[in-house]
């Protein structure tokens, strides 16, 4: 029988046997992996230079076409990756692969360490040039006005609804939606203090304040709670006081430095929010599509009825409606719309042309796919 240093000194030769061939082999997947990344490059920079040489450059961001690569990825997916990690890595590629034709530039709702940010990086990839902006009126202007080639800006709340600014925007920009992310939303305590009986003082945006209102109520019942414009200017606020907090995302954790006293303290764990993409240009069909848009009715007995009439005709599916003040007279309103499909297809398009007959106003904001999880 072998004595028992002689057999943790053979065990412990078998683990570095084992863990060096597992690794062995990690590292020639590593170089598989570098090299087909970059032939993966090669043939992207190859698309770019066939376009430009048949005069057909137009738009490096394909919406429609990355929606097809990611859901194409995911059906053949066998794991042990799950979905969402497949999505992000390729997305990243995707980002590299693009910034080598021209990098996007894309506005978001700032400063740093916003859930916005992380949209817009979650679209677009790290590659990308981010511009962050004061407002959401910001970040329309300088898609606008072409400093930015794209703008991401947050539209519905699963908790708190629709953001109403960005609505009132939407009705009188000339840009176009052309993609939509959704983001879970996980908000933490952010602080410099000990722990939670030293945070006198909350700062947050006043949505975040009202997802953990119940938490505020049962964790910090006596501190103050102050509303300022972004949850990343209350961490950066927060991070120059002892006794304050911020309620910000992981991002803004890292970006200034602030502990994570309580974690995930959103009253619903289901909180999530959507954002748009906007450009000069939407997408193409890709075939999990949606289209925007708003139309108005005369103020007629039974107009909204009619106006949603042409859907049903045409078996069109609505996901969303939500009205809104004009803002051209009393008590008059217009409604947001979103439908099943790309505006292009035929039953969109049969009930667009319908639509257009029966409402005062209709305005298309927009065909893109459906966000990719």
């Amino acid at each position: 029988m072998l004595a028992p240093e002689t057999l943790a000194i053979i065990m412990k030769d078998t683990l570095e046997q084992e863990l060096a061939s597992a690794r062995q082999e990690i590292d020639a997947l590593d170089a598989q992996l570098l090299e087909l990344l970059n032939r993966r490059a090669q043939c992207a920079r190859r698309v770019g230079d066939i376009k430009a040489r048949h005069g057909a450059a137009g738009h490096t961001y394909r919406p429609e076409r990355e929606a097809q690569v990611l859901r194409r990825l995911q059906e053949r997916n066998q794991g042990p990756l799950p979905n969402e990690s497949i999505t992000c890595f390729f997305r990243e590629v995707m980002s590299a692969c693009l910034a080598l034709e021209s990098p996007s530039q894309v506005a978001f709702l700032g400063p740093r360490g916003t859930f916005s940010e992380s949209a817009a990086v979650k679209q677009f990839g790290h590659a990308a040039h981010f511009l962050p902006c004061v407002s959401i009126d910001e970040v329309f202007r300088e898609a606008e006005a072409g400093h930015a080639e794209y703008a991401v800006v947050p539209l519905e709340n699963s908790i708190e609804g629709a953001v109403g600014r960005a609505l009132d925007l939407l009705l009188q920009t000339p840009l176009k939606i052309c993609g939509e992310v959704v983001v879970r939303i996980h908000q933490n305590l952010l602080s410099r203090a000990a722990g939670l009986s030293a945070v006198k003082k909350v700062y947050a945006h006043a949505q975040s304040l009202a997802q953990c209102h119940e938490w505020l109520n049962h964790a910090l019942p006596h501190a103050q709670r102050i509303g300022v414009a972004s949850n990343a200017y209350a961490a950066q606020t927060a991070a120059q006081e002892e006794d304050a907090a911020a309620i910000a995302g992981d991002a803004a954790a890292e970006r200034y430095q602030l502990a994570k006293i309580a974690a995930n303290i959103e009253d619903d764990p289901n909180n999530t929010t959507r954002f748009m993409v906007l450009g000069r240009h939407d997408a193409e069909i890709s075939g999990k599509d949606k289209t925007s848009l708003i139309l108005s009715a005369p103020n007629l007995s039974g107009s909204l009825h009619d106006l949603l009439l042409p859907f049903a005709e045409a078996g069109v599916s609505m996901t969303r409606l939500e009205s809104r003040p004009a803002r051209q007279g009393l008590w008059e309103y217009v409604y947001y719309v979103d439908v099943e499909g790309h505006r292009r297809s035929p039953s969109v398009a049969a009930a667009l042309e319908s639509l257009a007959k029966r409402a005062a106003y209709l305005k298309v904001l927009g065909s893109y796919p459906v966000a990719v999880y």
